[in-house]
Order: C-alpha cells, then sequence, then structure tokens
C-alpha cells in the first residue's frame, strides 16, 4: 500500500516512518492490505480539524481520535486484482491534541498510541467494524492486537497495560 502522509500541528518526529511500518504490520496480518495498487492518505491534524470533520461527515460536534473515510467496499477490497492501476483505499485523520491527552491518560508513548490509531483505522478502511456487532469488534480487535505484536507495542486492549 502507498500512503501519503500530511503532517500539520504534531510535534513528534518520524511519523512518516512510523506509518509505513503500521500499512507494511498490517499487510501482514490482512493481506488484502498489502496489495500495490492501494493508495490512502493520513492526515496527521489538529483537533479542530478534526472536530470539523466529525461533525460535517458524522455529524457528531466532538473532536476523536482517528476518522476513516472509506472508498472501497470490503467486497471490492477483496475482489480487487493485483494488476492495474492505482486504486484509493481511503482517507484517515488523526487529531494530535486528543491522541496525546489518551495516551497520557493510558500511560504509554504518543508513538504507540498513533500506532494503535493508524492501524485501527486502516482497519476500518479494509472495512473491518467493531460497532456492527461484539464479534465483530472481537475480530477487529484481535487483528489490532496481532499487528501491533508484530511492531513489538503491547496489547493496548489489557488494562494491566495501562
Amino acid at each position: 500500500m502507498n500512503l501519503d502522509i500530511d503532517i500539520e500541528g504534531w510535534p513528534e518526529a518520524g511519523l512518516d516512518t512510523l506509518a509505513q511500518a503500521c500499512a507494511g504490520a498490517a499487510a501482514n496480518c490482512a493481506p488484502e492490505l498489502g496489495n500495490t495498487r492501494l493508495h490512502a492518505s493520513i492526515m496527521f491534524t489538529s483537533d479542530g480539524e478534526v472536530h470539523a470533520l466529525n461533525k460535517e461527515w458524522r455529524e457528531r460536534d466532538k473532536p476523536t481520535n482517528v476518522l476513516s473515510f472509506p472508498m472501497l467496499t470490503r467486497a471490492e477490497l477483496l475482489a480487487l486484482a493485483t494488476d492495474g492501476p492505482p486504486e484509493l483505499l481511503g482517507d484517515l485523520a488523526l487529531a494530535y491534541e486528543t491522541c496525546a491527552r489518551e495516551s497520557a491518560e493510558k500511560n504509554i508513548s504518543v508513538a504507540d498510541h498513533t500506532a494503535h490509531l493508524i492501524i485501527h483505522g486502516l482497519l476500518h478502511l479494509a472495512g473491518h467494524d467493531h460497532e456492527t456487532s461484539d464479534a465483530d469488534a472481537e475480530k477487529m480487535e484481535s487483528l489490532e492486537v496481532q499487528i501491533l505484536a508484530k511492531m513489538g507495542i503491547a496489547d493496548p486492549y489489557n488494562d494491566a497495560n495501562a
């Protein structure tokens, strides 16, 4: 997967490298994300920008940590041939202030929490959804934990890590 990354308002260095590592690890556990035709954009931005996007597109008047805007259905993604022109998987937007606050609350590094949110967002772009059922939530969380483990990052759902 090819990533277009826009960084605005995030003081953390190495976000390009982190995002690429997340995409690579995600493709190892969710092979549909490894299709070289796929392109995704990741915007690292402020709470204000994510708040505006959340209000406009989801009718939720508050910031959130990550927003996902898929361009393909899961069925379209799974049927996507490896040969052909580039295909837009979708867009992610991450809010710095929310990510920083959540990482402090969880007593984990901003980088580790950001990695989790990138992976969470990429799985949403791939058609995974934790809001449809408990079984879907468990499946998505399990994938997140597997991917993060490949990156050497602890299970974010294990309260003992917080």
